[in-house]
């Protein structure tokens, strides 16, 4: 019997896995005055709508995402999942003071520390994302280096809303942080044309059917950036993962922006290779929301298209509504590529 087998485990890691603090009480023990008493999330009104399954939450009270004991009983002990990268939900990008943005993330990683990744934490099956704020450039440069060295934490994180696209150089500070002390950057949805941020649309969506489809524009846009701005280049270690954007757009932007370049290099002499060549080695996407076609065979065509052998790692989004269970997140798929996707490309990126 394989030690997998006799401890339950699939060979898979999730690699979206949200949990929250118990109360504002349980992160205010961390969070400093005067932020305590000023800082107040905002928050994007579509009207009923409900972000988390009807089933997560705990049956001993509080919100889903909050309880140890359940989640591991309704995702970890259900699935056999190894290690649960856990990214938390500050939405922190949208703040207008930087020093609140920087202090509310310091409370938020001191939280999960000492929570998720210590005293919940007891095989190691949770591994965290730190969390920064990217108005303050050089103070998550600080609080990139004050956790270098933790045994739990595998990357830095933040929302996908911004006030410029992420590869341009007031984001350098992050990026040199992340690259020194092996980190890499995970971007998430969140905070878009909300407080300072700009929308990625041409307006604001009026429901959230038209704002949840469109979350991948603000992801094509980072990622256009981070490749023309020669950031792989400039940080030749960095990595990045792009957390709940969806997947099927990559192949066809990277085709775009690869023509483009046939007649636009000289816009940009630093890339002495295609723009696409740096997926491999710099870039990694999970699967959730991953689109699926009505005819499967469309699905696989995207993935090869995508190289999701070595770029696409597997997702949950637990406990969102749209959770993506493993059973039944994709067709049976051939078993090299599926190890690489559930587990393979997640262990060699977060180095488990």
């Amino acid at each position: 019997m394989s030690s997998k087998q006799a401890t339950g485990k699939k060979g898979i890691i999730d690699c979206d896995v949200h949990v929250y603090p118990k109360s504002r009480e349980e992160l205010n023990k961390y969070l400093p005055q005067p932020w305590r008493d000023w800082y107040r999330p905002l928050t994007r009104a579509y009207g009923n709508i409900q972000g988390n399954r009807a089933d997560a939450k705990p049956p001993g009270g509080g919100g889903a995402g909050t309880d140890p004991d359940f989640l591991r009983e309704q995702l970890i002990d259900e699935y056999g999942i190894d290690y649960a990268i856990l990214l938390p939900r500050a939405m922190l990008n949208n703040l207008p003071n930087p020093d609140m943005a920087s202090a509310v993330a310091a409370a938020y990683n001191d939280w999960l520390a000492d929570t998720w990744l210590d005293k919940y934490n007891h095989d190691g099956v949770f591994k965290g994302s730190l969390y920064i704020a990217t108005q303050d450039p050089a103070g998550a440069a600080r609080e990139i280096e004050r956790w270098a060295g933790h045994p739990h934490f595998v990357q830095v994180m933040t929302d996908s809303g911004a006030t410029a696209p992420f590869g341009q150089r007031q984001y350098y500070p992050i990026y040199e942080a992340c690259e020194k002390y092996g980190f890499p950057l995970a971007i998430h949805p969140g905070t878009d044309g909300m407080g300072i941020n700009h929308q990625p649309t041409p307006g604001h969506p009026t429901r959230y059917i038209e704002f949840h489809t469109c979350l991948s524009l603000a992801f094509q846009a980072h990622l256009v950036s981070f490749l023309t701005e020669g950031v792989f280049v400039k940080f030749p270690k960095f990595k990045i993962a792009l957390v709940e954007g969806g997947v099927s757009w990559l192949a066809p932007l990277m085709w775009r922006l690869d023509a483009e370049y046939k007649g636009l290099r000289y816009e940009v002499p630093w890339l002495e290779k295609r723009p696409s060549e740096f997926l491999r080695d710099h870039v990694r996407m999970t699967s959730q929301p991953i689109e699926r076609p009505d005819d499967d065979k469309y699905l696989f065509a995207m993935l090869e298209a995508m190289d999701a052998e070595h770029i696409l790692m597997f997702a949950s989004d637990y406990p969102h509504w749209d959770f993506d269970s493993p059973r039944r997140a994709f067709p049976k798929l051939p078993d090299e590529l599926h190890r690489r996707i559930f587990f393979e490309n997640a262990k060699e990126f977060y180095n488990l």
